[in-house]
């Protein structure tokens, strides 16, 4: 009688999810755990008091061996449900009911559920135990009803093997230690996927808020005490203005934040023991490269965002994920602007992701924000970050933008205060908006949350008339509908309608328009709204004539859309070419990042080690010249932000360019360094080591380098090397990375996507790392296949092939796992991505040639 299971046709006959919380609704867990590290075994005993809506009800478990089930103290025949993760039994009648479930598991090595974490101190070994539960994983470390809407208070008694010193930590304060075991105080009312614990020998750094919340840093010993003094106080400042903004107190008592040496995500908002990436937590605040800190603080600023918006209000189910991430993704970049107003952070956002964001929704077959959830392995592959954050973050800028901060925060104020320890839909975020702004919002932003993809609008004039289309735009083969959006146009002309809503536009006497705005015509003005903008030969060449006077974003956003129309192969990276040059001095890291990024997408093609790739070589000089020589390798005093962070972009380009004073320079940095390399400046480190790498590199600098990895605890130092040892221009060099894939000891599980596709992006290294994932894959998908993003690793290879030949293999391994719930849509859109650069060389190589060459001469 489980009227609400449905089986479908969906890869080896998976079943549809049943929300197990429509008949039995937990209002209280009791959760006692044992761990023991040695044996890596875990005993457990699970009270969960709650109303049952049915005679029939089913909680939450995988993998583990149940030995004893009882419903109100009495024991209870049960039926395992592997396919569903269910422990089913009957209870004599609906109502309240207490269920008591004792079991045994084991520690898991996929970093998901309860695991270790390994890290090294004087060679020695060592391990942490942790948490990830988001998204389904509860149920792998206790029996419960693991959904988002199954809101409980949560009991938590923890007891492990315990040495002298080590340090426990939950998501409450702990309340007493009893015959070894650690009791936390009752939690308030949240959600399965947030309740996290961890022990082991950590070291720590506290402060508190000025309303009284106790913050506190924690991580490995192998880190230095200063490594924690950043994070500290980026914490610390979040979350008091988080409390202002929100004008909703923190709910908590306690805000930790640790460091896990083995972390699938980049961290994770589990109210009050938020748990984070070393890389994306602690930093050497005497030499981290600015954006670094950047980033770091940002992903502090996400985590704690989500304490209100996430953890005090969750969304109702899996298909709203975007309301928490998305928002997330939004304030984080609010708190810092705040918090370090002389960073810019807002640029960050421009430069990053809005070129994810449109980028990735070009390709047909890419999820909506909004999207429904039908299957549990689903569940996973919809953390797709240029959609569910970076375009999503989008559309709350772009909502911001529309009702101005004081709507936004009374709006939030309202909805934290309706939906406080309960569970929120999209809907219910646009209601209290727009009664808090007087506006529709839901009717301008359906139209975005709930549609893939975005459009062009074209701009042409014809006899004095302005026509202005909107049409869906597609990097690939694309199947056109005919989806129509409500478009902010945002235009420097107020003559322009602000919303266009329909699919063309005319406006007529555009010669009186233009004489009377005595400006270009500019349409997304602020680069706010998800969208790019093709204009005729005409508008196209009245704004480039003065483009490098224009502000940074407006520059960024020329870049951005040119770029990208060439990409869908609209227009020509023949007519860009020649527009480089124009922006080649700029003083905006926004416009350089935009620069390099399209010079970047010039190699594919050109054939490595022809005379096309030595003219894209001498273009990249060219271009970086005198940006070198006004910049240096060095940072000076009093120099401004966008120059620290151009720096990076400018050096790399330079000794791509083959400068051999640059290239000298570098070496002679290096040589400098009396070996304390870990010391070079953060800045330019990697460039610094990959330049050694690829032009004086050895059997016993790669040694070196490899051994500097191990050895260190320094999150962005380790990511510099592998930039540097996976740029090798050795084939054996390579091979011994490639070798080491699979040995965590070297190259950590969550570390190998980024060696994997530094080897594949690499072309003596391309043939390498594709045999490599094509012959281990199983390996690959045992050891972080439930890794949610797993599916990247398809991603990151689409990124790179651009034959025929590897568009054949490509088809020729993944077609087969197009079954595999969670790879579907991946796999589909990667071919077309394929496709669509392969079309691309194929169509525009010998023309970007010339172009160069024409530029160069």
């Amino acid at each position: 009688m489980y009227n609400d299971i449905i089986l479908i046709k969906w890869g080896e006959n998976m079943t549809e999810i049943a929300r197990f919380y429509n008949d039995f609704q937990p209002t209280h867990y009791d959760i006692y755990i044992d761990v023991n590290r040695e044996t890596k075994k875990i005993k457990g005993t699970t009270k969960i008091t709650g109303v049952a809506k049915s005679t029939d009800i089913a909680i939450h478990q995988k993998d583990l061996n149940i030995n004893l089930v009882e419903v109100s103290g009495k024991p209870r025949e049960f039926v395992l449900d592997t396919a569903s993760d269910a422990l089913r039994l009957t209870v004599e009648k609906p109502g309240e009911v207490e269920v008591k479930i004792g079991y045994e598991t084991k520690l898991t090595d996929s970093m998901m559920g309860i695991y270790p974490s390994y890290y090294e101190i004087d060679g020695v070994q060592k391990q942490i135990i942790g948490t990830q539960f988001e998204t389904n994983f509860a149920r792998q470390a206790f029996p419960c009803v693991d959904e988002p809407e199954a809101k409980a208070t949560f009991s938590l008694a923890l007891k492990y093997d315990e040495k002298q010193g080590e340090t426990t930590l939950a998501n409450m304060p702990e309340n007493h230690v009893e015959n070894g075991v650690h009791y936390f105080d009752t939690t308030v009312r949240m959600s399965t996927y947030l309740v996290a614990f961890a022990f082991g020998d950590l070291q720590a750094k506290y402060t508190e808020t000025k309303s009284g919340v106790k913050i506190g840093v924690f991580a490995t010993k192998a880190h230095k005490a200063k490594e924690l003094d950043f994070g500290l106080d980026i914490a610390k400042r979040s979350i008091e203005f988080y409390e202002d903004f929100y004008e909703t107190p923190y709910p908590l008592p306690h805000s930790w934040q640790l460091a896990l040496p083995d972390f699938s995500a980049g961290a994770m908002e589990n109210w009050g023991l938020v748990t984070y990436r070393e890389v994306y937590l602690t930093l050497d605040p005497d030499n981290t490269s600015l954006d670094m800190k950047q980033l770091v603080a940002t992903v502090i600023a996400h985590e704690l965002a989500h304490q209100w918006f996430g953890d005090l209000v969750t969304m109702k189910w899996w298909d709203d994920l975007w309301l928490n991430e998305s928002f997330a993704n939004m304030m984080e970049y609010v708190a810092i602007d705040a918090l370090e107003p002389e960073w810019g952070i807002w640029e960050t956002f421009q430069a990053t992701e809005n070129p994810a964001a449109l980028q990735r929704d070009a390709t047909d077959g890419v999820q909506s924000v909004h999207v429904q959830v039908k299957n549990p392995a689903e569940i996973d592959a919809l953390f797709d970050g240029a959609i569910v954050y970076a375009k999503g973050a989008r559309m709350l800028v772009m909502v911001r933008s529309l009702i101005g901060d004081n709507a936004l925060r009374a709006g939030l104020k309202n909805y934290f205060k309706e939906h406080q320890y309960a569970n929120a839909t999209g809907s219910d975020l646009w209601q209290a908006l727009g009664e808090a702004s007087g506006m529709d919002i839901l009717a301008i932003v359906n139209s975005w949350l709930e549609q893939p993809g975005y459009p062009v609008v074209s701009a042409k004039l014809v006899n004095d008339e302005l026509i202005l289309s909107q049409q869906q735009f597609f990097i690939g083969e694309g199947n056109d509908i005919g989806r129509i959006w409500q478009i902010p146009l945002s235009s420097n002309y107020p003559e322009i309608p602000a919303i266009m809503s329909e699919k063309e536009i005319k406006i007529s006497n555009f010669a009186s328009l233009k004489s009377r705005n005595k400006a270009p015509l500019q349409i997304n003005v602020g680069n706010n709204a998800h969208f790019i903008v093709k204009y005729d030969q005409t508008l196209l060449s009245d704004i480039l004539e003065n483009a490098n006077e224009y502000d940074a974003i407006t520059q960024l956003q020329i870049l951005q859309d040119l770029k990208l129309l060439a990409e869908g192969n609209i227009v020509s990276y023949e007519t860009i070419v020649p527009l480089l040059t124009k922006f080649a001095d700029s003083k905006y890291v926004l416009v350089n990042k935009a620069l390099y990024g399209i010079v970047g997408n010039l190699r594919k093609f050109v054939t490595p080690k022809s005379e096309e790739e030595k003219n894209l070589r001498r273009l990249y000089n060219k271009l970086s010249f005198a940006q070198l020589e006004r910049l240096g390798w060095v940072q000076k005093s009093e120099e401004s932000v966008d120059d620290q962070l151009t720096r990076p972009y400018v050096v790399n380009a330079a000794i791509y360019g083959d400068n051999k004073m640059a290239i000298k320079q570098a070496h002679d940095l290096f040589n400098a360094s009396e070996n304390q390399i870990a010391n070079l400046p953060a800045d330019v480190r990697a460039v610094i080591l990959k330049n050694e790498v690829v032009n004086y590199g050895d059997t016993k600098l790669f040694d070196k380098l490899l051994q500097a990895h191990r050895q260190s605890s320094d999150g962005s130092f380790k990511s510099d090397i592998c930039v540097a040892l996976t740029s090798s221009q050795e084939t054996a060099f390579l091979k011994v990375l490639v070798d080491k894939f699979e040995d965590a000891n070297i190259i950590k599980p969550q570390d190998l996507r980024a060696w994997f596709a530094g080897v594949l992006s690499n072309s003596v290294g391309e043939q390498l790392a594709w045999d490599w994932i094509r012959n281990d894959w199983q390996w690959l998908e045992d050891t972080v296949g439930g890794d949610m993003e797993f599916t990247t690793f398809i991603t990151v290879i689409a990124r790179v092939l651009r034959t025929t030949t590897r568009l054949t293999e490509f088809k020729t391994f993944f077609e087969p796992k197009l079954e595999v719930p969670g790879l579907t849509r991946e796999i589909k859109m990667d071919v077309k991505v394929i496709e669509s650069r392969v079309k691309l060389i194929s169509e525009q190589k010998d023309s970007v040639n010339h172009a160069i060459k024409k530029v160069l001469d």
